[in-house]
């Protein structure tokens, strides 16, 4: 026989049975808590980070003529970051290299349409230009102008007799152009040791650098060939007049953000350092990066994001080479965002 409740019952009831459930769910949240405890993640992109006015200055001029021309291509890749290489590939630019130029000076001379050749920023050779005029394509000057003076300082003290050593990496395309300025005559190292063991400090000698290099290694380097040719006017007990100057021609833009990179990297639990692989520039950051936070990881795509990178992190910091898009940064911060906001620490 069912069971029948005046009002008052079946108030009391009700009652008893909402006070029982909020106390089953309040004692459930407080054993849960006492095992675990929730935080949110926040995700910074470091200000200071992205591309360098020479690298914009080139991307604007790429976009400008892309929107004028359909046969517009670029000496090697216009950056070191495949995200952006692709973006604008999707806009019409084309990636040659100077041994396509007779194979599109044809093509343009069949269609009647002017062949168009952007000069990246790492700048170009004079041989490059030469074949350029010859072949009547139009070359679209997008070098940085720190790289044209660096161009133009090493073509002056070659002129007058001096050594030229260049600190870089040999076939970086910057480095390939400044060769180039001195018909090759010059020495280019990428360490102290590679320096003392290949310059010839009894001669006059100038020493440069790429722009994207680290100044600490330049100035060590600098450092050690002058003690060098100290070393070398004692030993030989003459009076013999050598030269040696150091010129620092490494970017200023770019090695000032070393010291604010490490301040932001240090005051970060994890860094995500976001770069081309090939990135000169990206490859010293990092390091950077790395000394002042070892939980720094470099990656090139937001793919390669690791799931244990994020165990108990609360701040999340995000940096990136010269060569690296503001948009491919904020791609970034919104992938970590979706799938780390809120972690179990």
């Amino acid at each position: 026989m069912p069971l029948f409740f005046s009002g008052k019952a079946a108030n009391s009831c009700a009652v008893k049975r909402q006070f029982f459930q909020e106390n089953i769910v309040s004692i459930a949240k407080e054993r849960i808590n006492s095992h675990f405890s929730f935080s949110i993640m926040t995700v910074t992109i470091d200000s200071n980070s992205g591309f360098c006015w020479g690298v914009v200055r080139t991307v604007q001029i790429a976009e400008q003529y892309l929107e004028q021309y359909d046969n517009v291509s670029v000496l090697g890749h216009i950056i070191h970051n495949p995200k952006e290489i692709e973006r604008l590939e999707k806009k019409g630019l084309k990636t040659i290299h100077v041994k396509d130029f007779e194979r599109i000076a044809g093509d343009a001379k069949q269609s009647g349409a002017t062949p168009r050749v952007l000069i990246r920023a790492h700048g170009e050779p004079p041989e490059t230009y030469r074949k350029a005029f010859e072949l009547g394509i139009e070359l679209i000057d997008a070098t940085c102008p720190v790289v044209t003076k660096l161009q133009e300082r090493v073509r002056k003290f070659y002129d007058q007799g001096y050594q030229i050593v260049v600190f870089g990496k040999k076939d970086h395309a910057e480095v390939i152009g400044v060769r180039g300025v001195c018909n090759d005559e010059c020495i280019v190292v990428k360490s102290v040791e590679e320096g003392l063991g290949s310059v010839n400090v009894d001669k006059k000698t100038v020493l440069f650098s790429q722009t994207t290099m680290d100044r600490p290694t330049f100035y060590a380097l600098r450092d050690a060939l002058q003690a060098r040719v100290k070393e070398l006017i004692v030993d030989t007990m003459q009076n013999i007049a050598v030269e040696f100057h150091a010129k620092d021609t490494i970017c200023g833009q770019v090695s000032g953000r070393e010291d604010k990179l490490a301040a932001f990297a240090a005051s970060q639990d994890i860094m995500l350092f976001i770069a081309g692989h090939e990135s000169s520039n990206g490859k010293v950051l990092y390091n950077v990066a790395k000394a002042a936070n070892p939980r720094t990881y470099f990656l090139e795509d937001v793919k390669e994001l690791q799931d244990e990178w994020f165990e108990g992190v609360e701040t999340v910091g995000i940096s990136g080479a010269t060569s690296t898009p503001q948009w491919l940064m904020e791609q970034l911060k919104k992938a970590v965002e979706e799938r780390y906001s809120s972690v179990l620490a």
